[in-house]
């Protein structure tokens, strides 16, 4: 009896024992799946608050960039690459009853296709049978070259300030037989914001044209009295370039000097100009503090 009692006291402590561990099992699994759910629900809210951030910030970041590349656009001008290359024509040379003319063209390629455009269509307005294909004129096989006429045209850049570009267009002729033939070069300068050429009623403020003419002949008197040029007769050019001291005004070959001395320069100075040339043709002027 007494170790079938033994034996029964044994058998209880190691139920216990068992029922114990399991309890402490449940207990430890309850723990751990608490646990799991807690993770579960912080990364999900993590997750919420990022892709809510993600989400609140996307528009305004594309909204930003977009207002960014606008006024980086509109405060900008882009800054002009040119070269000098051939214009080739269907027509190197014409001929007619009168004689045989040789075309020899040269424009600027840039990186501006409407500067490009502009050229060209002078050269053809210029020289239109250049550029037709099939000429109904006759031809004359063989001209000695004293008996050629020449045209020729030459474009090429000449320099930027900001928004104002400037081009040189040389032209030359020369009929066969003549002592010489005859040039001329024709500054053409651009407002690269508005895409036009600046022409002299544009760069004058209005009703300047008296005064401007009165401050050109004051500035280069001395030239103007060696060469006989009386106020009344000088012209406030249309023909006009950006110097390094100020705006260059251009006069065609005989009008204010001889053929030998070559195309008349007359600058006005950009300080004695600012009132009577508008701000925004002139280019941009280091200002001095008064001493």
């Amino acid at each position: 009896m007494m170790r079938i009692k033994k034996l029964n006291m044994t058998l209880n402590h190691q139920q216990k024992n068992i029922l114990k561990s399991n309890v402490l099992s449940h207990k430890n699994f309850q723990l751990s799946y608490m646990f799991i759910l807690n993770k579960k629900k912080i990364l999900s809210m993590l997750s919420i608050s990022m892709l809510v951030v993600l989400t609140a910030c996307q528009p305004k970041n594309e909204v930003d960039n977009e207002n960014n590349s606008s006024s980086k656009s509109a405060s900008t001008v882009e800054l002009i690459v040119a070269k000098t290359v051939e214009l080739k024509t269907p027509q190197s040379q014409s001929c007619d009853e009168s004689g045989c003319t040789r075309y020899q063209f040269q424009t600027v390629e840039t990186n501006l296709a409407w500067i490009n455009e502009y050229f060209r269509d002078r050269i053809l307005k210029a020289d239109p049978v250049a550029f037709q294909k099939d000429s109904s004129a006759p031809k004359v096989e063989a001209v000695e070259e004293k008996d050629v006429n020449q045209s020729t045209v030459i474009v090429r850049f000449v320099g930027q300030n900001q928004h104002l570009a400037t081009f040189e267009m040389l032209t030359y002729s020369y009929s066969a037989g003549a002592a010489h033939g005859m040039y001329h070069k024709e500054f053409v300068n651009f407002d690269l914001k508005h895409k036009k050429r600046i022409a002299l009623e544009d760069l004058m403020v209005s009703g300047a044209e008296d005064q401007l003419r009165d401050m050109l002949y004051d500035t280069n008197t001395n030239w103007l009295m060696e060469h006989t040029i009386d106020k009344d007769r000088l012209k406030v050019s249309d023909n006009f370039y950006y110097g390094a001291n100020g705006i260059v005004f251009v006069y065609p070959l005989y009008e204010l000097a001889s053929y030998a001395e070559g195309m008349s320069e007359l600058t006005l100075r950009y300080q004695s100009s600012q009132k009577l040339i508008k701000a925004e043709y002139l280019p941009n002027l280091p200002h001095y503090k008064a001493q």
